[in-house]
């Protein structure tokens, strides 16, 4: 990863002399400080966000069975699915924004506000009413999402301030604490849940969100560059055919990634599994994932982002396909345990490979909101697709449409990030050292 960072200016669209200044010094401030007390609280932070946000979207198969079987029973499970995926798209959808806001200085007042709407919109939604769909919808989809989107993108892109060599591995460290909230919070919901009431369970987790947000929001610093970066140029990001393909693959792989995680409770309960053990379906793949933020990415910083990512999307697409063969809890557990993985890994690895395509540091928040905000696209819709194809035949459920659905779109996302992998090999080969890509 560290390797081509910091992308010679031959063979790049930045050819010119600002750039050969701006790049070093950047560069040299992710040298300094990596591995400081200051950088590692800042991973500190970015994981505690991470927990409060993505692990909060992670454990929506504990809201979508709750919702379609109790609260909001009068709707499809197609309908349901577009408030957890409404809500995965507006963390990314105001990316552009974020990013060039983040590029401009105002870290610190986002996570600030971002704190604040996220911890309220909980609390909504526990005094949302029963069969009330758009009180739900308004609270999770739109208002949480809203909050989340100005904590998520800015806790990433402040990675690249303070590592440059280990910039993988740190990122997936702070990026592990969505898995551990997947594991935390279905765990939180279906126990409180079942001793008080699924309301009382949600504010017990608002409660909890506040708590980490506030250490998150101390412990979190920016480095200040030692001159100013070249400020981001969109005609160049935007025909940087390397990091356009990429976001391509992204797109495509998000139509099918959070099947999984949105369907497959649903899918041990309607398959006549225990329902107390079907509970921990969610916290068993995020468990799973746990290792694949961690043990990819620390790979990664040696072999190169693409280089791990291809082959972690192959092997999550097959393993989508396993899911035909799946009729006991083991069963479950072992494909959890699995797809979380290296489902994981691909999540985590994403943001070290969009910072490795830019020129200089001042792009990391606009790269990453450029990105962000194409991917929310496919995030907005492919768990309802899922959820139509699932509920397609009449009231029976029809598992084997949306599996090859997400085992297709999987496959698809990796051949594109091969040819992602070419293009910045083609085009950086200047400044792709050792071939770490």
């Amino acid at each position: 990863m560290s390797d081509h960072t910091a992308v010679s200016a031959v063979g790049h669209p930045y050819d010119d002399k600002k750039c050969d200044m701006e790049l070093s010094p950047c560069s040299a401030s992710g040298e300094e400080t990596e591995g400081r007390r200051t950088a590692w609280l800042t991973i500190l932070g970015t994981f505690f966000i991470q927990f409060c946000t993505l692990g909060q979207i992670n454990a929506f198969g504990v809201y979508q069975d709750y919702y379609t079987r109790y609260s909001l029973s009068n709707k499809t499970p197609s309908e349901i699915s577009w408030i957890g995926s409404f809500q995965l798209c507006m963390q990314y959808a105001p990316g552009i924004i974020v990013g060039r806001a983040f590029d401009a200085g105002y870290f610190h007042h986002m996570i600030a506000l971002g704190s604040v709407l996220q911890v309220a919109s909980i609390f909504m939604i526990s005094l949302t009413q029963r069969h009330q769909y758009y009180q739900v919808f308004l609270a999770q989809a739109v208002a949480s999402g809203i909050g989340q989107s100005l904590l998520f993108l800015p806790s990433l892109s402040i990675i690249g301030q303070h590592f440059k060599r280990n910039r993988a591995f740190a990122t997936g460290v702070g990026v592990s604490g969505a898995s551990l909230g997947g594991v935390i919070w279905p765990i939180v919901l279906n126990q409180l849940s079942n001793r008080t009431s699924f309301e009382n369970a949600v504010r017990v987790t608002g409660a909890l969100v506040g708590v980490l947000l506030v250490i998150a929001n101390v412990v979190m610093k920016t480095k200040p560059y030692s001159t100013a970066p070249v400020a981001p140029k969109f005609k160049v990001i935007l025909t940087d055919w390397a990091f356009m393909s990429s976001i391509a693959g992204a797109f495509v792989v998000g139509l099918g990634l959070f099947f999984p995680y949105f369907y497959l409770q649903l899918y041990a309960v309607d398959k006549g599994m225990d329902e107390n053990l079907a509970f921990y379906v969610l916290a068993i793949m995020n468990a799973g994932s746990v290792g694949g933020r961690l043990l990819p990415n620390f790979i990664a910083d040696r072999v190169g982002p693409y280089n791990m990512m291809i082959p972690c999307l192959a092997i999550s697409s097959a393993l989508t396909f396993s899911i035909f063969g799946l009729e006991t809890f083991a069963g479950v557990v072992i494909f959890g345990v699995s797809y979380g993985f290296w489902s994981g890994s691909y999540v985590s690895l994403v943001p070290s490979l969009i910072l490795s395509t830019a020129s200089n540091c001042g792009e990391h928040g606009t790269r990453m909101g450029v990105a962000f905000s194409i991917v929310s696209i496919s995030m907005l819709v492919g768990t309802p697709i899922s959820g139509a194809l699932l509920n397609s035949a009449g009231t029976d459920y029809v598992w084997y449409r949306p599996i090859v659905f997400c085992g297709i779109t999987l496959g698809c996302g990796a051949a594109i990030f091969c040819l992602s992998r070419y293009l910045f090999v083609r085009d950086r080969r200047g400044g792709a050292r050792g071939g770490l890509v």
